[in-house]
């Protein structure tokens, strides 16, 4: 099979002048309102737009993007503010903006066929389209003019217009070719392969070939965080009783919350490292990354008890609780790299600003332990030469132990908060927003932080009032009005969030919800042959049923781990059947690609490995009670589900009918892999059984001093 490859108001309208304004102006996304000054002739993504080619006879240029991507801002100002470039757009494409964030389902087909024709993706992403909506070429940013030996933007124009002109026939065939492979990736697979835990000590082998084992982390620059692949490590360690699994995402734990993706003075994390040692990142700071790290950071803190971890996760909740948060409760989406026109203005640092706000010893303290030289510590993108800035990364923590460095660092954030700002995004969206509440709950359990858990309810309560109606959940929340149908993300990362919050709080409304919601998300993105739809509008080329983890682990990933622990806790054996056609529906990629669903091998072996099911009976709220919990919620068990036998579970889950509190104590019934042990009401008993139990809990002396 081969493919074509080169690597608005229409000309016929506006005679390839430039509109005064496009039609992205009134636009809830802030990445279209970006553009919506432009000299391209922007529309949103429309049937309308579409109509237009069809009527024009042109192709149709999509570009997607989001509002903090540092080299869609480049491409913007080079290119698409440019009066010559916009001219050879308008009189060739009808041109459609999308935000990647609010189109997740577009951004997946498109993004699929860009890696198809070329092999790799990445952000902005542009694709050529006939105008029934069929793909025949892609790229990522262009110059405007040709530059050592590649196409600038102008070019492209000029040869795509040629080509449509001349050679239209092949661009169809092409276009048709490529759309057919598409819609042949997201068919279900005739194969009956075996899911079984091979899959995952493979996928383990494999993923252990890419451990940088100096500086922590897999393969080389760039380097992403990636805490999906963390979350597995700590699973195959504790369930398979592999210690270098878990040594691995320790030591990368550390790598990160030491370098310079890790923002010191303000807290959360940077997007990723542009090398391999943490050092130098892409500062662009996301919601899913801040909620992925926290969870991350929290097993590891489970795991091996390393206070830095547990200061890490402090620094991180305060970031997101200052920053990022609505007051309403639900959480913002990103802030920019660039402030003041350049990527990471507002996060480095020079010498001489460092010595004018600390006392001597202070400064030489702080700039011995980040590194930091008067020349500058990293070097400029774009000619190589010294920045006179400087990065904090931590190279010498000794240097800061006769310090106090929590004063000093709210002095210097006291300072870098009178810099410019990066730009925030504001859109709330319901996945990233169901991350953000799994986090919060599971660290404010970790570490008995009430106040976590009551943020985390809040922004449960916001997207449920706001984005659920019932049969119908919404995608995106902006100023007052939620849109855009949901995706699968966003009913698995909910999901997600849901249950991590009845397992802190026990109450059962969150799992009333999750129940509801998977419900629905069953009946209505169920794809034959097993799995989820990615989403089911009509403006799809085709239906995607996404099962590789990218930035995020896949939705179907997430679906499977929330339906085995909804299954084990409603005792519904229909949740765990759905739960397995999803691992069944990827089998076949499985055996090819599994570093690329390591998300789904954690659901795997989460299934595979024996299951732990704690009822808690009785005043759980005593002494005793309280104590329980604690030995419950200071343990890593990635297979414990917990519940609360009160009045109001009963009525959702008929079968906690039988479990009563012995002599009006605490009681505590524990099930392990089908069997069950006699009821207790001594915590130091329920210790006991946890620490020896097949759950397999680590032994925190094991890892701590690794």
């Amino acid at each position: 099979m081969t493919y074509f490859l080169l690597s608005g108001q229409s000309d016929a309208q506006t005679g390839g002048r430039m509109p005064d304004a496009n039609r992205l102006a009134g636009s809830a996304s802030p990445y279209l309102r970006q553009h919506a000054n432009n000299p391209v002739n922007w529309q949103p993504w429309s049937e309308a737009a579409f109509a237009e080619a069809h009527s024009l006879n042109k192709p149709v240029l999509v570009s997607i993007g989001y509002s903090t991507c540092h080299w869609c801002h480049v491409m913007e100002k080079e290119s698409f503010s440019d009066p010559e470039a916009a001219s050879e757009l308008n009189r060739t494409f009808v041109c459609i903006k999308v935000d990647r964030e609010e189109r997740p389902d577009l951004d997946a087909i498109y993004m699929r066929a860009a890696q198809t024709l070329s092999g790799s993706g990445g952000w902005p992403l542009h694709v050529l389209l006939t105008p029934d909506k069929k793909p025949f070429y892609a790229f990522t940013y262009l110059p405007k003019e040709d530059r050592f030996g590649r196409m600038g933007l102008i070019s492209l124009c000029r040869r795509i217009a040629s080509l449509w002109r001349s050679d239209r026939e092949r661009i169809e065939r092409s276009a048709a070719a490529l759309s057919k492979a598409l819609q042949e990736q997201t068919s279900a697979s005739k194969g009956q392969d075996e899911i079984g835990i091979s899959m995952v000590e493979n996928a383990y082998r494999a993923l252990m070939e890419r451990y940088d084992a100096e500086y922590g982390g897999f393969g080389s620059a760039p380097k992403f965080p990636s805490p999906h692949q963390l979350l597995f490590l700590f699973r195959h360690g504790i369930l398979a009783g592999q210690n270098a699994a878990t040594q691995a995402a320790i030591h990368t734990l550390r790598a990160m919350q030491n370098g310079g993706i890790h923002d010191h003075v303000g807290g959360g994390f940077h997007r990723y490292s542009t090398d391999r040692f943490w050092h130098l990142p892409h500062f662009e700071k996301m919601l899913y990354d801040q909620a992925m790290l926290l969870i991350a950071y929290t097993e590891g803190w489970l795991v091996s008890g390393d206070p830095s971890f547990k200061a890490t996760m402090e620094d991180l909740v305060q970031y997101v609780l200052r920053r990022l948060q609505s007051k309403e409760g639900a959480f913002f989406t990103a802030e920019d790299a660039d402030s003041e026109g350049q990527e990471g203005r507002h996060y480095v640092w020079k010498t001489d600003e460092i010595r004018s706000l600390l006392e001597p010893h202070e400064a030489d303290g702080v700039i011995r332990a980040f590194g930091m030289r008067d020349e500058g510590n990293y070097a400029d993108e774009a000619t190589g030469g010294s920045t006179g800035r400087n990065v904090l990364d931590l190279i010498d923590a000794k240097a800061l132990s006769s310090l106090n460095w929590p004063d000093i660092r709210a002095r210097l954030l006291a300072f870098r908060e009178r810099r410019p700002r990066p730009f925030r995004d504001e859109k709330v969206l319901c996945d990233w927003n169901g991350l953000a509440i799994a986090a919060l709950a599971k660290a404010g359990r970790a570490l008995q932080q009430e106040q976590w858990t009551k943020q985390a309810m809040r922004a449960a309560d916001f997207v449920l009032h706001h984005l659920w109606h019932g049969q119908s959940l919404k995608h995106r929340w902006f100023h007052g009005t939620a849109g855009i149908n949901a995706t699968l993300d966003d009913y698995a990362f909910l999901l997600w969030g849901l249950i991590e919050l009845h397992q802190t709080t026990l109450d059962v409304r969150w799992l009333q919800a999750a129940s509801e919601l998977a419900d629905t998300m069953l009946e209505q993105l169920a794809a034959p042959g097993g799995g989820l739809y990615l989403a089911t509008g009509s403006d799809l080329i085709v239906q995607p049923v996404e099962g590789f983890d990218g930035a995020l682990p896949s939705g179907n990933a997430v679906a499977m781990h929330s339906l085995l622990r909804l299954g084990r806790l409603f005792g519904r054996t229909d949740y765990e059947e759905a739960a397995w056609a999803i691992a069944k529906r990827f089998a076949p990629v499985l055996k090819q690609a599994p570093l690329g669903m390591l998300h789904l091998l954690s659901g795997i072996a989460l299934a595979h490995s024996p299951s732990l099911e704690i009822v808690l009976a009785g005043p759980v709220d005593s002494a005793t009670g309280k104590a329980m919990r604690r030995i419950m919620d200071g343990s890593f068990l990635p297979n414990l589900t917990i519940l609360r036998a009160d009045s109001a579970t009963r009525q959702c889950i008929p079968f906690l009918r039988q479990y009563e509190p012995i002599e009006d104590q605490a009681t505590a019934y524990v099930c392990e892999h089908f069997r069950c042990h006699s009821p207790m009401t001594n915590p130091i008993e329920l210790e006991r059984l946890l620490t020896q139990s097949t759950a397999l809990t680590t032994r925190r002396d094991e890892v701590v001093g690794s």
